[in-house]
């Protein structure tokens, strides 16, 4: 994504860039004319759709709407748009960039015209968005109503060169899932009462945002609360019409939807043990379906059960294993005789998660042309990535990635957290070990995951977009085209500290609650000076929000209660409630008590006013029905009562608290490097080894160094925390050496499900803790050594042994 701090369009006057040497620029509206748009008669519909898009764009930002007319040849001066392949298109050289590419561009000047090619629709479209959002239009225009901003005149500026992009990963989407609290609801009882669902009405526009996004690919909605996909009529051809290829979920092989699909009184039980005859007809009849139809798609390969479940029938791994071999088979084979194509031309996916994952470790063989998608665990970590030998399949890997989550330990369903830099990191560090056919990204109701969504598909359009210490300018970019410019350095700082906060407690974990089983809220692990400082930090944001309204635009008054006030204050009224409740606790004075209870009452009155206005006043009431307060209605929703507990508190002094980039010495191997990615963990800037691909060291192990001093000799604990990354065979481990004493091994990896594993998401770190007795007076040095790449450590602390850990490391 291109942002507005390198504007590329100028309004009225020239702008800075202009100066420069290597940019040209184009002028599209100006005070006498308007540019006209020229395409090719023989046009593709969705490259006509994405011009008048543009042409559309151009007069709500100018007031003034270029003619669109056809062309055989260029000649007026004018905009010429189409695929390489069109007329307009003859130069050799534009040839040669385009011809057979996958979803590539190209925008140049040539003397008075702007020519915009693609190599194929996808990426014609593509770059007519690109000049889009180059214009300031954000892609959220519609889905989060940051409406354009008037200017007199408009002039593109590009680099002399021009613009050459294709994608670094090949199918690039979104996941709607959890659907049944926000997106169906809004669908159902809003924006489409004609069908009373998630139905073409709804997905034209997910599919225009997606196109917008440049992403390619979509999984379908698919809990009980929605009707499947396919049985909807005009979804599929809306897919069609708007060229977005359509996949499904680790659940949903062949392109069925089982929770609303299968019939159990009709199809009897879904077990190929059992009952093969009837679901290969089951998935032959969507085949027969699509070959009719001949849109572009993504075959889910397998079996679980139902719905998210385990596959039925199997008495132990071994029969499991043979089973899902032979089913593959048996699916290939189906799709080779319908589709009448060689296997390695139907795109194929096989996802192993959760128990499939186990399958696969003990054996189980996927064909070298099905794409591998990795999941990561649901809380943003990667469980596993393709090894050396994996890396040579021709089909390539994926990943399935989650910015929203039903299930345990605890959902996450509310609001969209997940730390950027961790979304930055799993990425990148798929990448470069070979994820690059395709990226799905679980997004829940789509809002409010507006900013997370946007910088996953930014990477996957263009892996090298954001450096590791470019988020920041990402984030400021991304604020100055929502917003303005005048406000991305301080509300950056918002945003960052938002997401950090939610990083050591989601708003959602804050009553201390699990699900599935669910559990009552409980006290937190925060003492209440934490609980004092964490208030005051909301607090800020809170007040930070407030005094920065006044500089949004009124145009983008709308956009900036979605994308900015609910979030902010959502978590911040959420942590208020349950820690307010926490401090009425550790207080024995009546009057305080009082306080606390009444504070923590009127936290919850808070979200409930957001969560209404939300729904009934916001853009005159277009929103209703997409944000609940309370999904799923698990405990930590709720009003909390009057506090029956006691808590007692210490507190805790002469702490060392240590930043992981931090470090006095570090060592380094000549392949790899020790750096800070600004943005990560708590500390906002957890260090790991660059580059990203799996490697264990032997011999020379990297290490980093930290120095402190002791002012009073006694036994001493050394905690370090590290984010709760995976490794393909649970073989992270840390050495830790205290002075010049050997050094003390310690195994970091945990199993999904565990309740080491539970603790570690919930908090998003692992500690481990190194005693150390009779730890003198004066200078101290802790080293930390790491057995292979993908450990991140995050921060340290030193205390005495009997005060014990405190849930908090201070940021500062």
């Amino acid at each position: 994504m291109k942002k507005i701090a390198a504007l590329i369009f100028t309004i009225a006057t020239l702008s800075s860039y202009s100066q420069k040497k290597d940019l040209d620029e184009f002028s599209i509206v100006d005070s006498n004319a308007t540019t006209t748009i020229y395409i090719d008669k023989n046009t593709d519909p969705l490259i006509i759709w994405a011009v008048n898009e543009l042409a559309d764009d151009v007069k709500e930002l100018t007031g003034k709407r270029p003619e669109i007319s056809t062309a055989s040849t260029i000649s007026k001066k004018g905009i010429y748009i189409g695929q390489v392949s069109s007329s307009l298109f003859k130069s050799k050289t534009t040839q040669k960039e385009l011809l057979n590419q996958w979803e590539k561009f190209s925008i140049k000047k040539e003397k008075d015209n702007l020519l915009v090619a693609g190599s194929d629709v996808r990426g014609t479209v593509y770059a007519i968005f690109e000049i889009t959002e180059r214009m300031g239009v954000s892609p959220w225009k519609w889905w989060a109503d940051v409406h354009s901003i008037k200017k007199e005149t408009l002039t593109f500026q590009l680099p002399r060169k021009g613009i050459i992009a294709s994608p670094s990963v090949q199918y690039r989407g979104i996941f709607l899932n959890d659907e049944d609290w926000g997106l169906q609801p809004w669908a159902a009882k809003t924006f489409e009462k004609e069908t009373g669902d998630i139905g073409p009405k709804t997905y034209e526009k997910i599919f225009q945002l997606l196109l917008r996004l440049k992403a390619n690919t979509i999984w379908p909605a698919m809990h009980p609360s929605t009707k499947g996909f396919f049985t909807i009529p005009g979804n599929k051809e809306t897919a069609q019409k708007y060229h977005i290829v359509i996949g499904s979920s680790h659940a949903e092989p062949m392109l069925r939807n089982n929770v609303d699909e299968w019939k159990p009184k009709i199809h009897g039980d879904y077990n190929y043990f059992t009952n093969k005859t009837q679901v290969d007809k089951y998935w032959q009849d969507r085949l027969d379906e699509l070959k009719l139809a001949q849109n572009e798609t993504i075959m889910t390969l397998g079996m679980r059960g139902v719905h998210d479940s385990k596959m039925e029938g199997a008495k132990d791994l071994a029969e499991s294993i043979a089973m899902v071999e032979k089913i593959i088979v048996n699916q290939r084979e189906m799709l080779s005789t319908t589709f009448k194509k060689p296997l390695a031309d139907i795109p194929q996916a096989f996802v192993p998660y959760k128990e499939v994952l186990e399958l696969y470790d003990n054996g189980l063989k996927i064909p070298d042309d099905i794409t591998l998608v990795w999941p990561d665990d649901n809380y943003g970590y990667i469980r596993r990535l393709s090894n050396t030998e994996e890396q040579k399949r021709s089909g390539g890997s994926g990943v399935y990635y989650h910015i929203s989550y039903w299930g345990r330990p605890h959902d996450y369903l509310w609001l969209s957290t997940t730390q950027p830099g961790l979304i930055w990191y799993e990425m990148t560090k798929a990448f470069e070990n070979g994820a690059k056919k395709m990226w799905i990204v679980n997004v829940g109701d789509i809002k409010p995951a507006e900013y997370v969504t946007e910088l996953f598909l930014d990477l996957a359009w263009n892996i090298n977009s954001i450096k590791s210490d470019g988020l920041n300018q990402y984030l400021k970019d991304w604020i100055s085209r929502e917003f303005t410019s005048e406000i991305a350095s301080d509300l950056s700082v918002v945003f960052e500290e938002y997401y950090r906060l939610a990083l050591l407690r989601k708003p959602e974990y804050m009553g201390w609650s699990q699900t599935e089983p669910t559990t009552p809220v409980k006290l937190s692990d925060f003492s209440a000076e934490e609980s004092l400082n964490r208030i005051k930090v909301y607090d800020n944001l809170i007040r930070k929000v407030d005094s920065l309204a006044a500089f949004v635009p009124a145009q983008r008054k709308d956009a900036w209660f979605q994308l900015v006030v609910y979030p902010v204050k959502g978590a911040a009224y959420m942590n208020h409630k349950f820690l307010y409740w926490n401090l009425e606790a550790t207080t024995s004075d009546e009057n305080q008590k009082h306080k606390y209870e009444v504070l923590a009452s009127e936290a919850y009155q808070k979200i409930q006013e957001l969560t209404d206005f939300y729904n009934t006043k916001l853009s005159d009431g277009k929103w209703n029905h997409m944000m609940s307060m309370h999904p799923r209605n698990l405990p930590v929703f709720d009003s909390v009562k009057k506090n029956l507990f006691s808590k007692k508190t210490s507190i805790k002094t002469d702490r060392i608290y240590i930043h992981a980039n931090q470090f006095s010495a570090k060592e380094d191997t000549k392949e790899y490097q020790w750096k800070t990615i600004n943005g990560l963990g708590y500390s906002n800037n957890a260090i790991t080894l660059f580059p990203f691909d799996q490697h264990v060291f032997i011999n020379k192990k990297p290490f980093v160094s930290y120095e402190f001093d002791i002012d009073e000799p006694d036994n001493y604990t050394i905690e370090v925390r590290l984010l709760p990354t995976h490794a393909n065979n649970f073989d992270h481990q840390i050495g830790i050496q205290m002075d010049k004493n050997a050094f003390q091994f310690f195994k970091i990896n945990t199993k999904d499900r565990e309740n080491a594993w539970k603790e570690n998401v919930l908090r998003n770190s692992v500690i481990v803790k190194l005693p150390v007795s009779n730890l003198s007076k004066g200078k101290h040095t802790v080293t930390i050594e790491v057995n292979q790449t993908g450990i991140v450590l995050d921060q340290l602390a030193v205390y005495k042994t009997a005060e014990g850990s405190s849930y908090e490391i201070p940021f500062k």
